[in-house]
């Protein structure tokens, strides 16, 4: 860095994952997201590559990453060598002998070519690649933390490894000078051990390259400035880049053409070239992008008469228009889509209130607005018109989806219609203070959750605001100790949100305040700190403990308060062995509020006069399948699911899925690395609060008297507003071929979307959990039914 190279920093893209990293760093562009879906490992598309431009390329390392540039290759002349999936265990004694293998195989390797006279020759031609994936940093960063002593010796480990490396080779080539060497990282990591998010820890990697055509390092001569592309000044000993532009530089070391997909710029500040070089490079990379524009190219002529200073700037501005036209055409049907899916979202969401007028509510059924022969022959010839529009396009199939989707859900919404009307027409009879004040409520909790995404301590004023509810309501003077008691729980639980988002170490006192379970977890840290590995018995039980906390609540008597209590411990056990720190305190209270929750709608009932109130323990919920035909909705309703989607299941999401995707979550389970497995328990505790809440909603349900139908088409309509608001949200970048600048937009989108269908899936399965009973044996004497 000092004395013989160029250094830098990089900037990464979102996700801060290692498979788009390398796809960065190796391709030059920004994979889509979408190749989350198949584990980061294969190709959702087929790629170019520096590797697939090279003459040979040799791999070493980590059997995640290097198969991908591998299948991708136009040849056979891609090599990898990699150890077993199985060496990927946060709870080795040691991760760096990752580091280690990756050294020893590459030494071992160039000491069999001097006596392979074949691969001899094939290592003396140019054009060759050896690429080195030290994965032993990244593990231990998980495992211990970046400020740990073990991350720290995986530096010292790494640092003298390059060092003996760099000798073997200019040893094996004579010191040839021929020989370029790029230092870089996929991604960063926070002080916590976790990447995958938009934190500059995270987004910023260093960039060290030394060697043939690099320029030697000069020392500033004035404070540096930077930008969001080249530094400002004439040193190139310090500048901010992309990581796609590390691709071209890569390229233009070892001088093979850049690859087609490629979107980096090449650093010209790091090249020790003549002008003529840089500018003909600059040239071939206006080109490259020019050739992904779909534009016509210039006439190499061009460079004849202009001078290599003006020749690179113009290139420079090329690239730029280049790129923006890329951006301009994968964005250019956004508006139009947006469009129609703004329309499917409020006609959708147009349907379902009058739907819930129209069953639900005492409301008469009028005719729709429009005839019914007339709407058809509109909405079909409106299908007709979009169908053309869409075939002339050349749309691909989604286009059709989105477009010709809303014309049903329309046609719907106009057919009711005149329930609309009734209920305009009825209006004078209900209260106006009291429909407009659950409208600015509702309004206002939509928009307090989709601020709650980014600012986290909104929540707690949302739940600090909702402990007046008794004191407001008047339920305070009739039932004091429950109110007290929701007050506390709505306070102690907004304690939460301002909690850090992944614990900074994984902290075993919390967890002595829930004796289930407790032992496990417990000695489970006590191995991993002593590196003595997973014990398997710890292992044996936390699987039991998971697969039977989904049956053992079915043995238990269907009374409300028994079922619900044999749910929550069971719940509470497995949250428990998946948790790091404050966080295994959530269940329990959360289970506390949830219990006081039910007795304040009773207490809320029986001051409205609308049923008397009894105890959970005389209540069944295999007496209460069907209750559709008790009564009708009220404005109360409205209520009860405003604080079940904005409260509990959306406080749920902003708190418990940020502070859950931590490896160390899942360390009672495994520690070889599985992305699925992991992904899969590590959902599963974001579940597990649903669950509690779901059942709790089922409770008040069967409490109230009210159909689980009504309530349900309440909370689609407000998960739907939610979702249409964070549409609105979702943001672009310009040098982001997937179109998103952050991950964090992308998923809370995809929570909201998936709310409504998540919320059917899992009312199923609460019923099936609260209402269904296994009888193990048969039992001669029983207390309760």
């Amino acid at each position: 860095m000092e004395d013989r190279g160029t250094w830098g920093v990089s900037h990464t893209h979102v996700p801060t994952e290692s498979r788009p990293g390398h796809v960065a760093l190796i391709a030059g562009f920004y994979e889509d997201v979408s190749a989350v879906a198949k584990g980061w490992k294969e190709n959702p598309v087929e790629f170019d590559s520096v590797f697939n431009e090279s003459r040979h390329t040799w791999s070493w390392g980590s059997p995640d990453i290097l198969p991908m540039f591998a299948k991708g290759a136009s040849g056979d002349h891609v090599y990898t060598h990699t150890y077993p999936a199985v060496e990927e265990d946060f709870a080795s004694t040691d991760a760096s002998r990752l580091d280690t293998w990756v050294f020893t195989q590459v030494k071992a390797f160039f000491q069999s070519a001097r006596s392979n006279s074949s691969l001899k020759d094939i290592l003396q031609e140019d054009q060759n690649v050896f690429f080195l994936h030290l994965l032993g940093i990244d593990t231990n960063g998980h495992a211990h933390r970046p400020q740990s002593r073990e991350y720290q010796e995986n530096i010292g480990l790494v640092d003298s490894g390059v060092e003996e490396l760099v000798s073997v080779i200019e040893d094996f080539y004579h010191h040839d000078g021929r020989t370029a060497y790029v230092f870089t990282s996929d991604h960063g990591m926070t002080n916590w051990g976790s990447h995958g998010a938009g934190h500059a820890s995270e987004t910023l990697t260093p960039l060290v390259a030394w060697g043939a055509g690099v320029q030697v390092a000069q020392r500033p001569l004035e404070p540096q400035q930077y930008t969001d592309g080249y530094q400002q000044g004439t040193s190139p000993t310090l500048y901010l880049m992309l990581n796609a532009d590390i691709a071209p530089l890569m390229a233009s070391l070892i001088g093979v053409p850049f690859p087609l997909n490629s979107v980096g710029m090449l650093p010209l500040l790091y090249l020790d070239n003549s002008g003529r070089f840089k500018a003909e490079s600059m040239y071939t990379n206006a080109m490259q992008m020019l050739e992904q524009f779909k534009v016509q190219q210039y006439e190499s002529i061009l460079f004849e008469y202009v001078e290599p200073s003006s020749q690179i700037t113009l290139c420079k501005s090329m690239i730029t228009e280049a790129l923006e036209g890329l951006v301009y055409y994968h964005t250019y049907d956004r508006f139009f889509l947006g469009c129609s899916v703004v329309l499917g979202f409020v006609g959708w969401t147009s349907y379902v209130v009058l739907l819930i007028l129209k069953t639900h509510a005492s409301l008469r059924r009028p005719p729709g607005l429009i005839p019914s022969q007339t709407l058809t022959r509109l909405c079909v010839c409106v299908t007709v018109v979009i169908s053309v529009f869409l075939v002339i396009q050349k749309s691909p199939l989604t286009y059709y989806i989105y477009c010709l989707l809303p014309v049903p859900i329309w046609y719907s919404v106009f057919r009711e219609s005149g329930t609309l009307m009734d209920l305009v027409r009825s209006a004078p009879s209900l209260p106006l203070w009291k429909c407009l004040g659950y409208f600015l409520l509702i309004a206002f909790g939509i928009e307090l959750l989709v601020v709650s995404f980014f600012h986290r301590a909104m929540l707690t004023v949302g739940l600090a605001a909702l402990s007046l509810w008794p004191i407001l309501t008047g339920i305070y003077s009739q039932a004091k100790f429950r109110a007290v008691s929701w007050t506390l729980g709505c306070v102690c639980l907004s304690t939460f949100p301002l909690m850090p988002v992944v614990g900074r170490e994984a902290n075993v006192h919390f967890m002595l305040h829930v004796a289930v379970c407790a032992y496990v977890p417990t000695l489970t840290h006590s191995s991993l700190e002593q590196k003595q590995g997973l014990p398997l018995i710890n292992q044996v039980i936390s699987w039991t403990t998971l697969a039977s906390s989904m049956v053992v609540p079915l043995l238990s008597s269907t009374r409300l308060f028994h079922r619900l209590l044999s749910v929550f411990l069971s719940l509470s056990a497995t949250f428990l062995l998946l948790s790091t720190g404050s966080e295994a305190l959530f269940p329990p209270m959360l289970s506390w509020l949830m219990f006081v929750w039910i007795n304040m709608e009773q207490e809320a009932m029986q001051a409205q006069g609308t049923s008397s109130r009894q105890e959970l323990s005389t209540m069944d919920f295999a007496d209460n399948i069907d209750i559709t035909r008790i009564r009708q909705l009220k404005l109360d309703d409205i209520r009860r699911s405003y604080f079940f989607v904005s409260l509990f299941i959306s406080f749920t999401v902003a708190i418990i899925y940020k502070k859950s995707f931590d490896p160390a979550s899942v360390y009672c389970f495994l520690t070889v690395f599985n992305p699925f497995i992991m992904g899969g328990l590590m959902m599963w505790k974001v579940i597990i609060p649903f669950v509690i809440v779901m059942c709790t909603f089922e409770t008040i349900q069967v409490t109230t008297q009210l159909s689980s139908r009504s309530l349900f088409l309440i909370v689609l309509v407000i998960s739907d507003l939610m979702a249409l608001v964070s549409h609105f949200l979702l943001a672009n970048s310009v040098l982001c071929p997937c179109g998103f600048s952050s991950v964090g937009s992308i998923s809370h989108y995809v929570i909201v979307m998936s709310m409504t269908i998540f919320l059917m899936l899992l009312s199923v399965a609460t019923h099936i959990l609260t209402s269904c009973r296994l009888t193990a044996w048969r039992r001669r004497k029983s207390h309760f039914p």
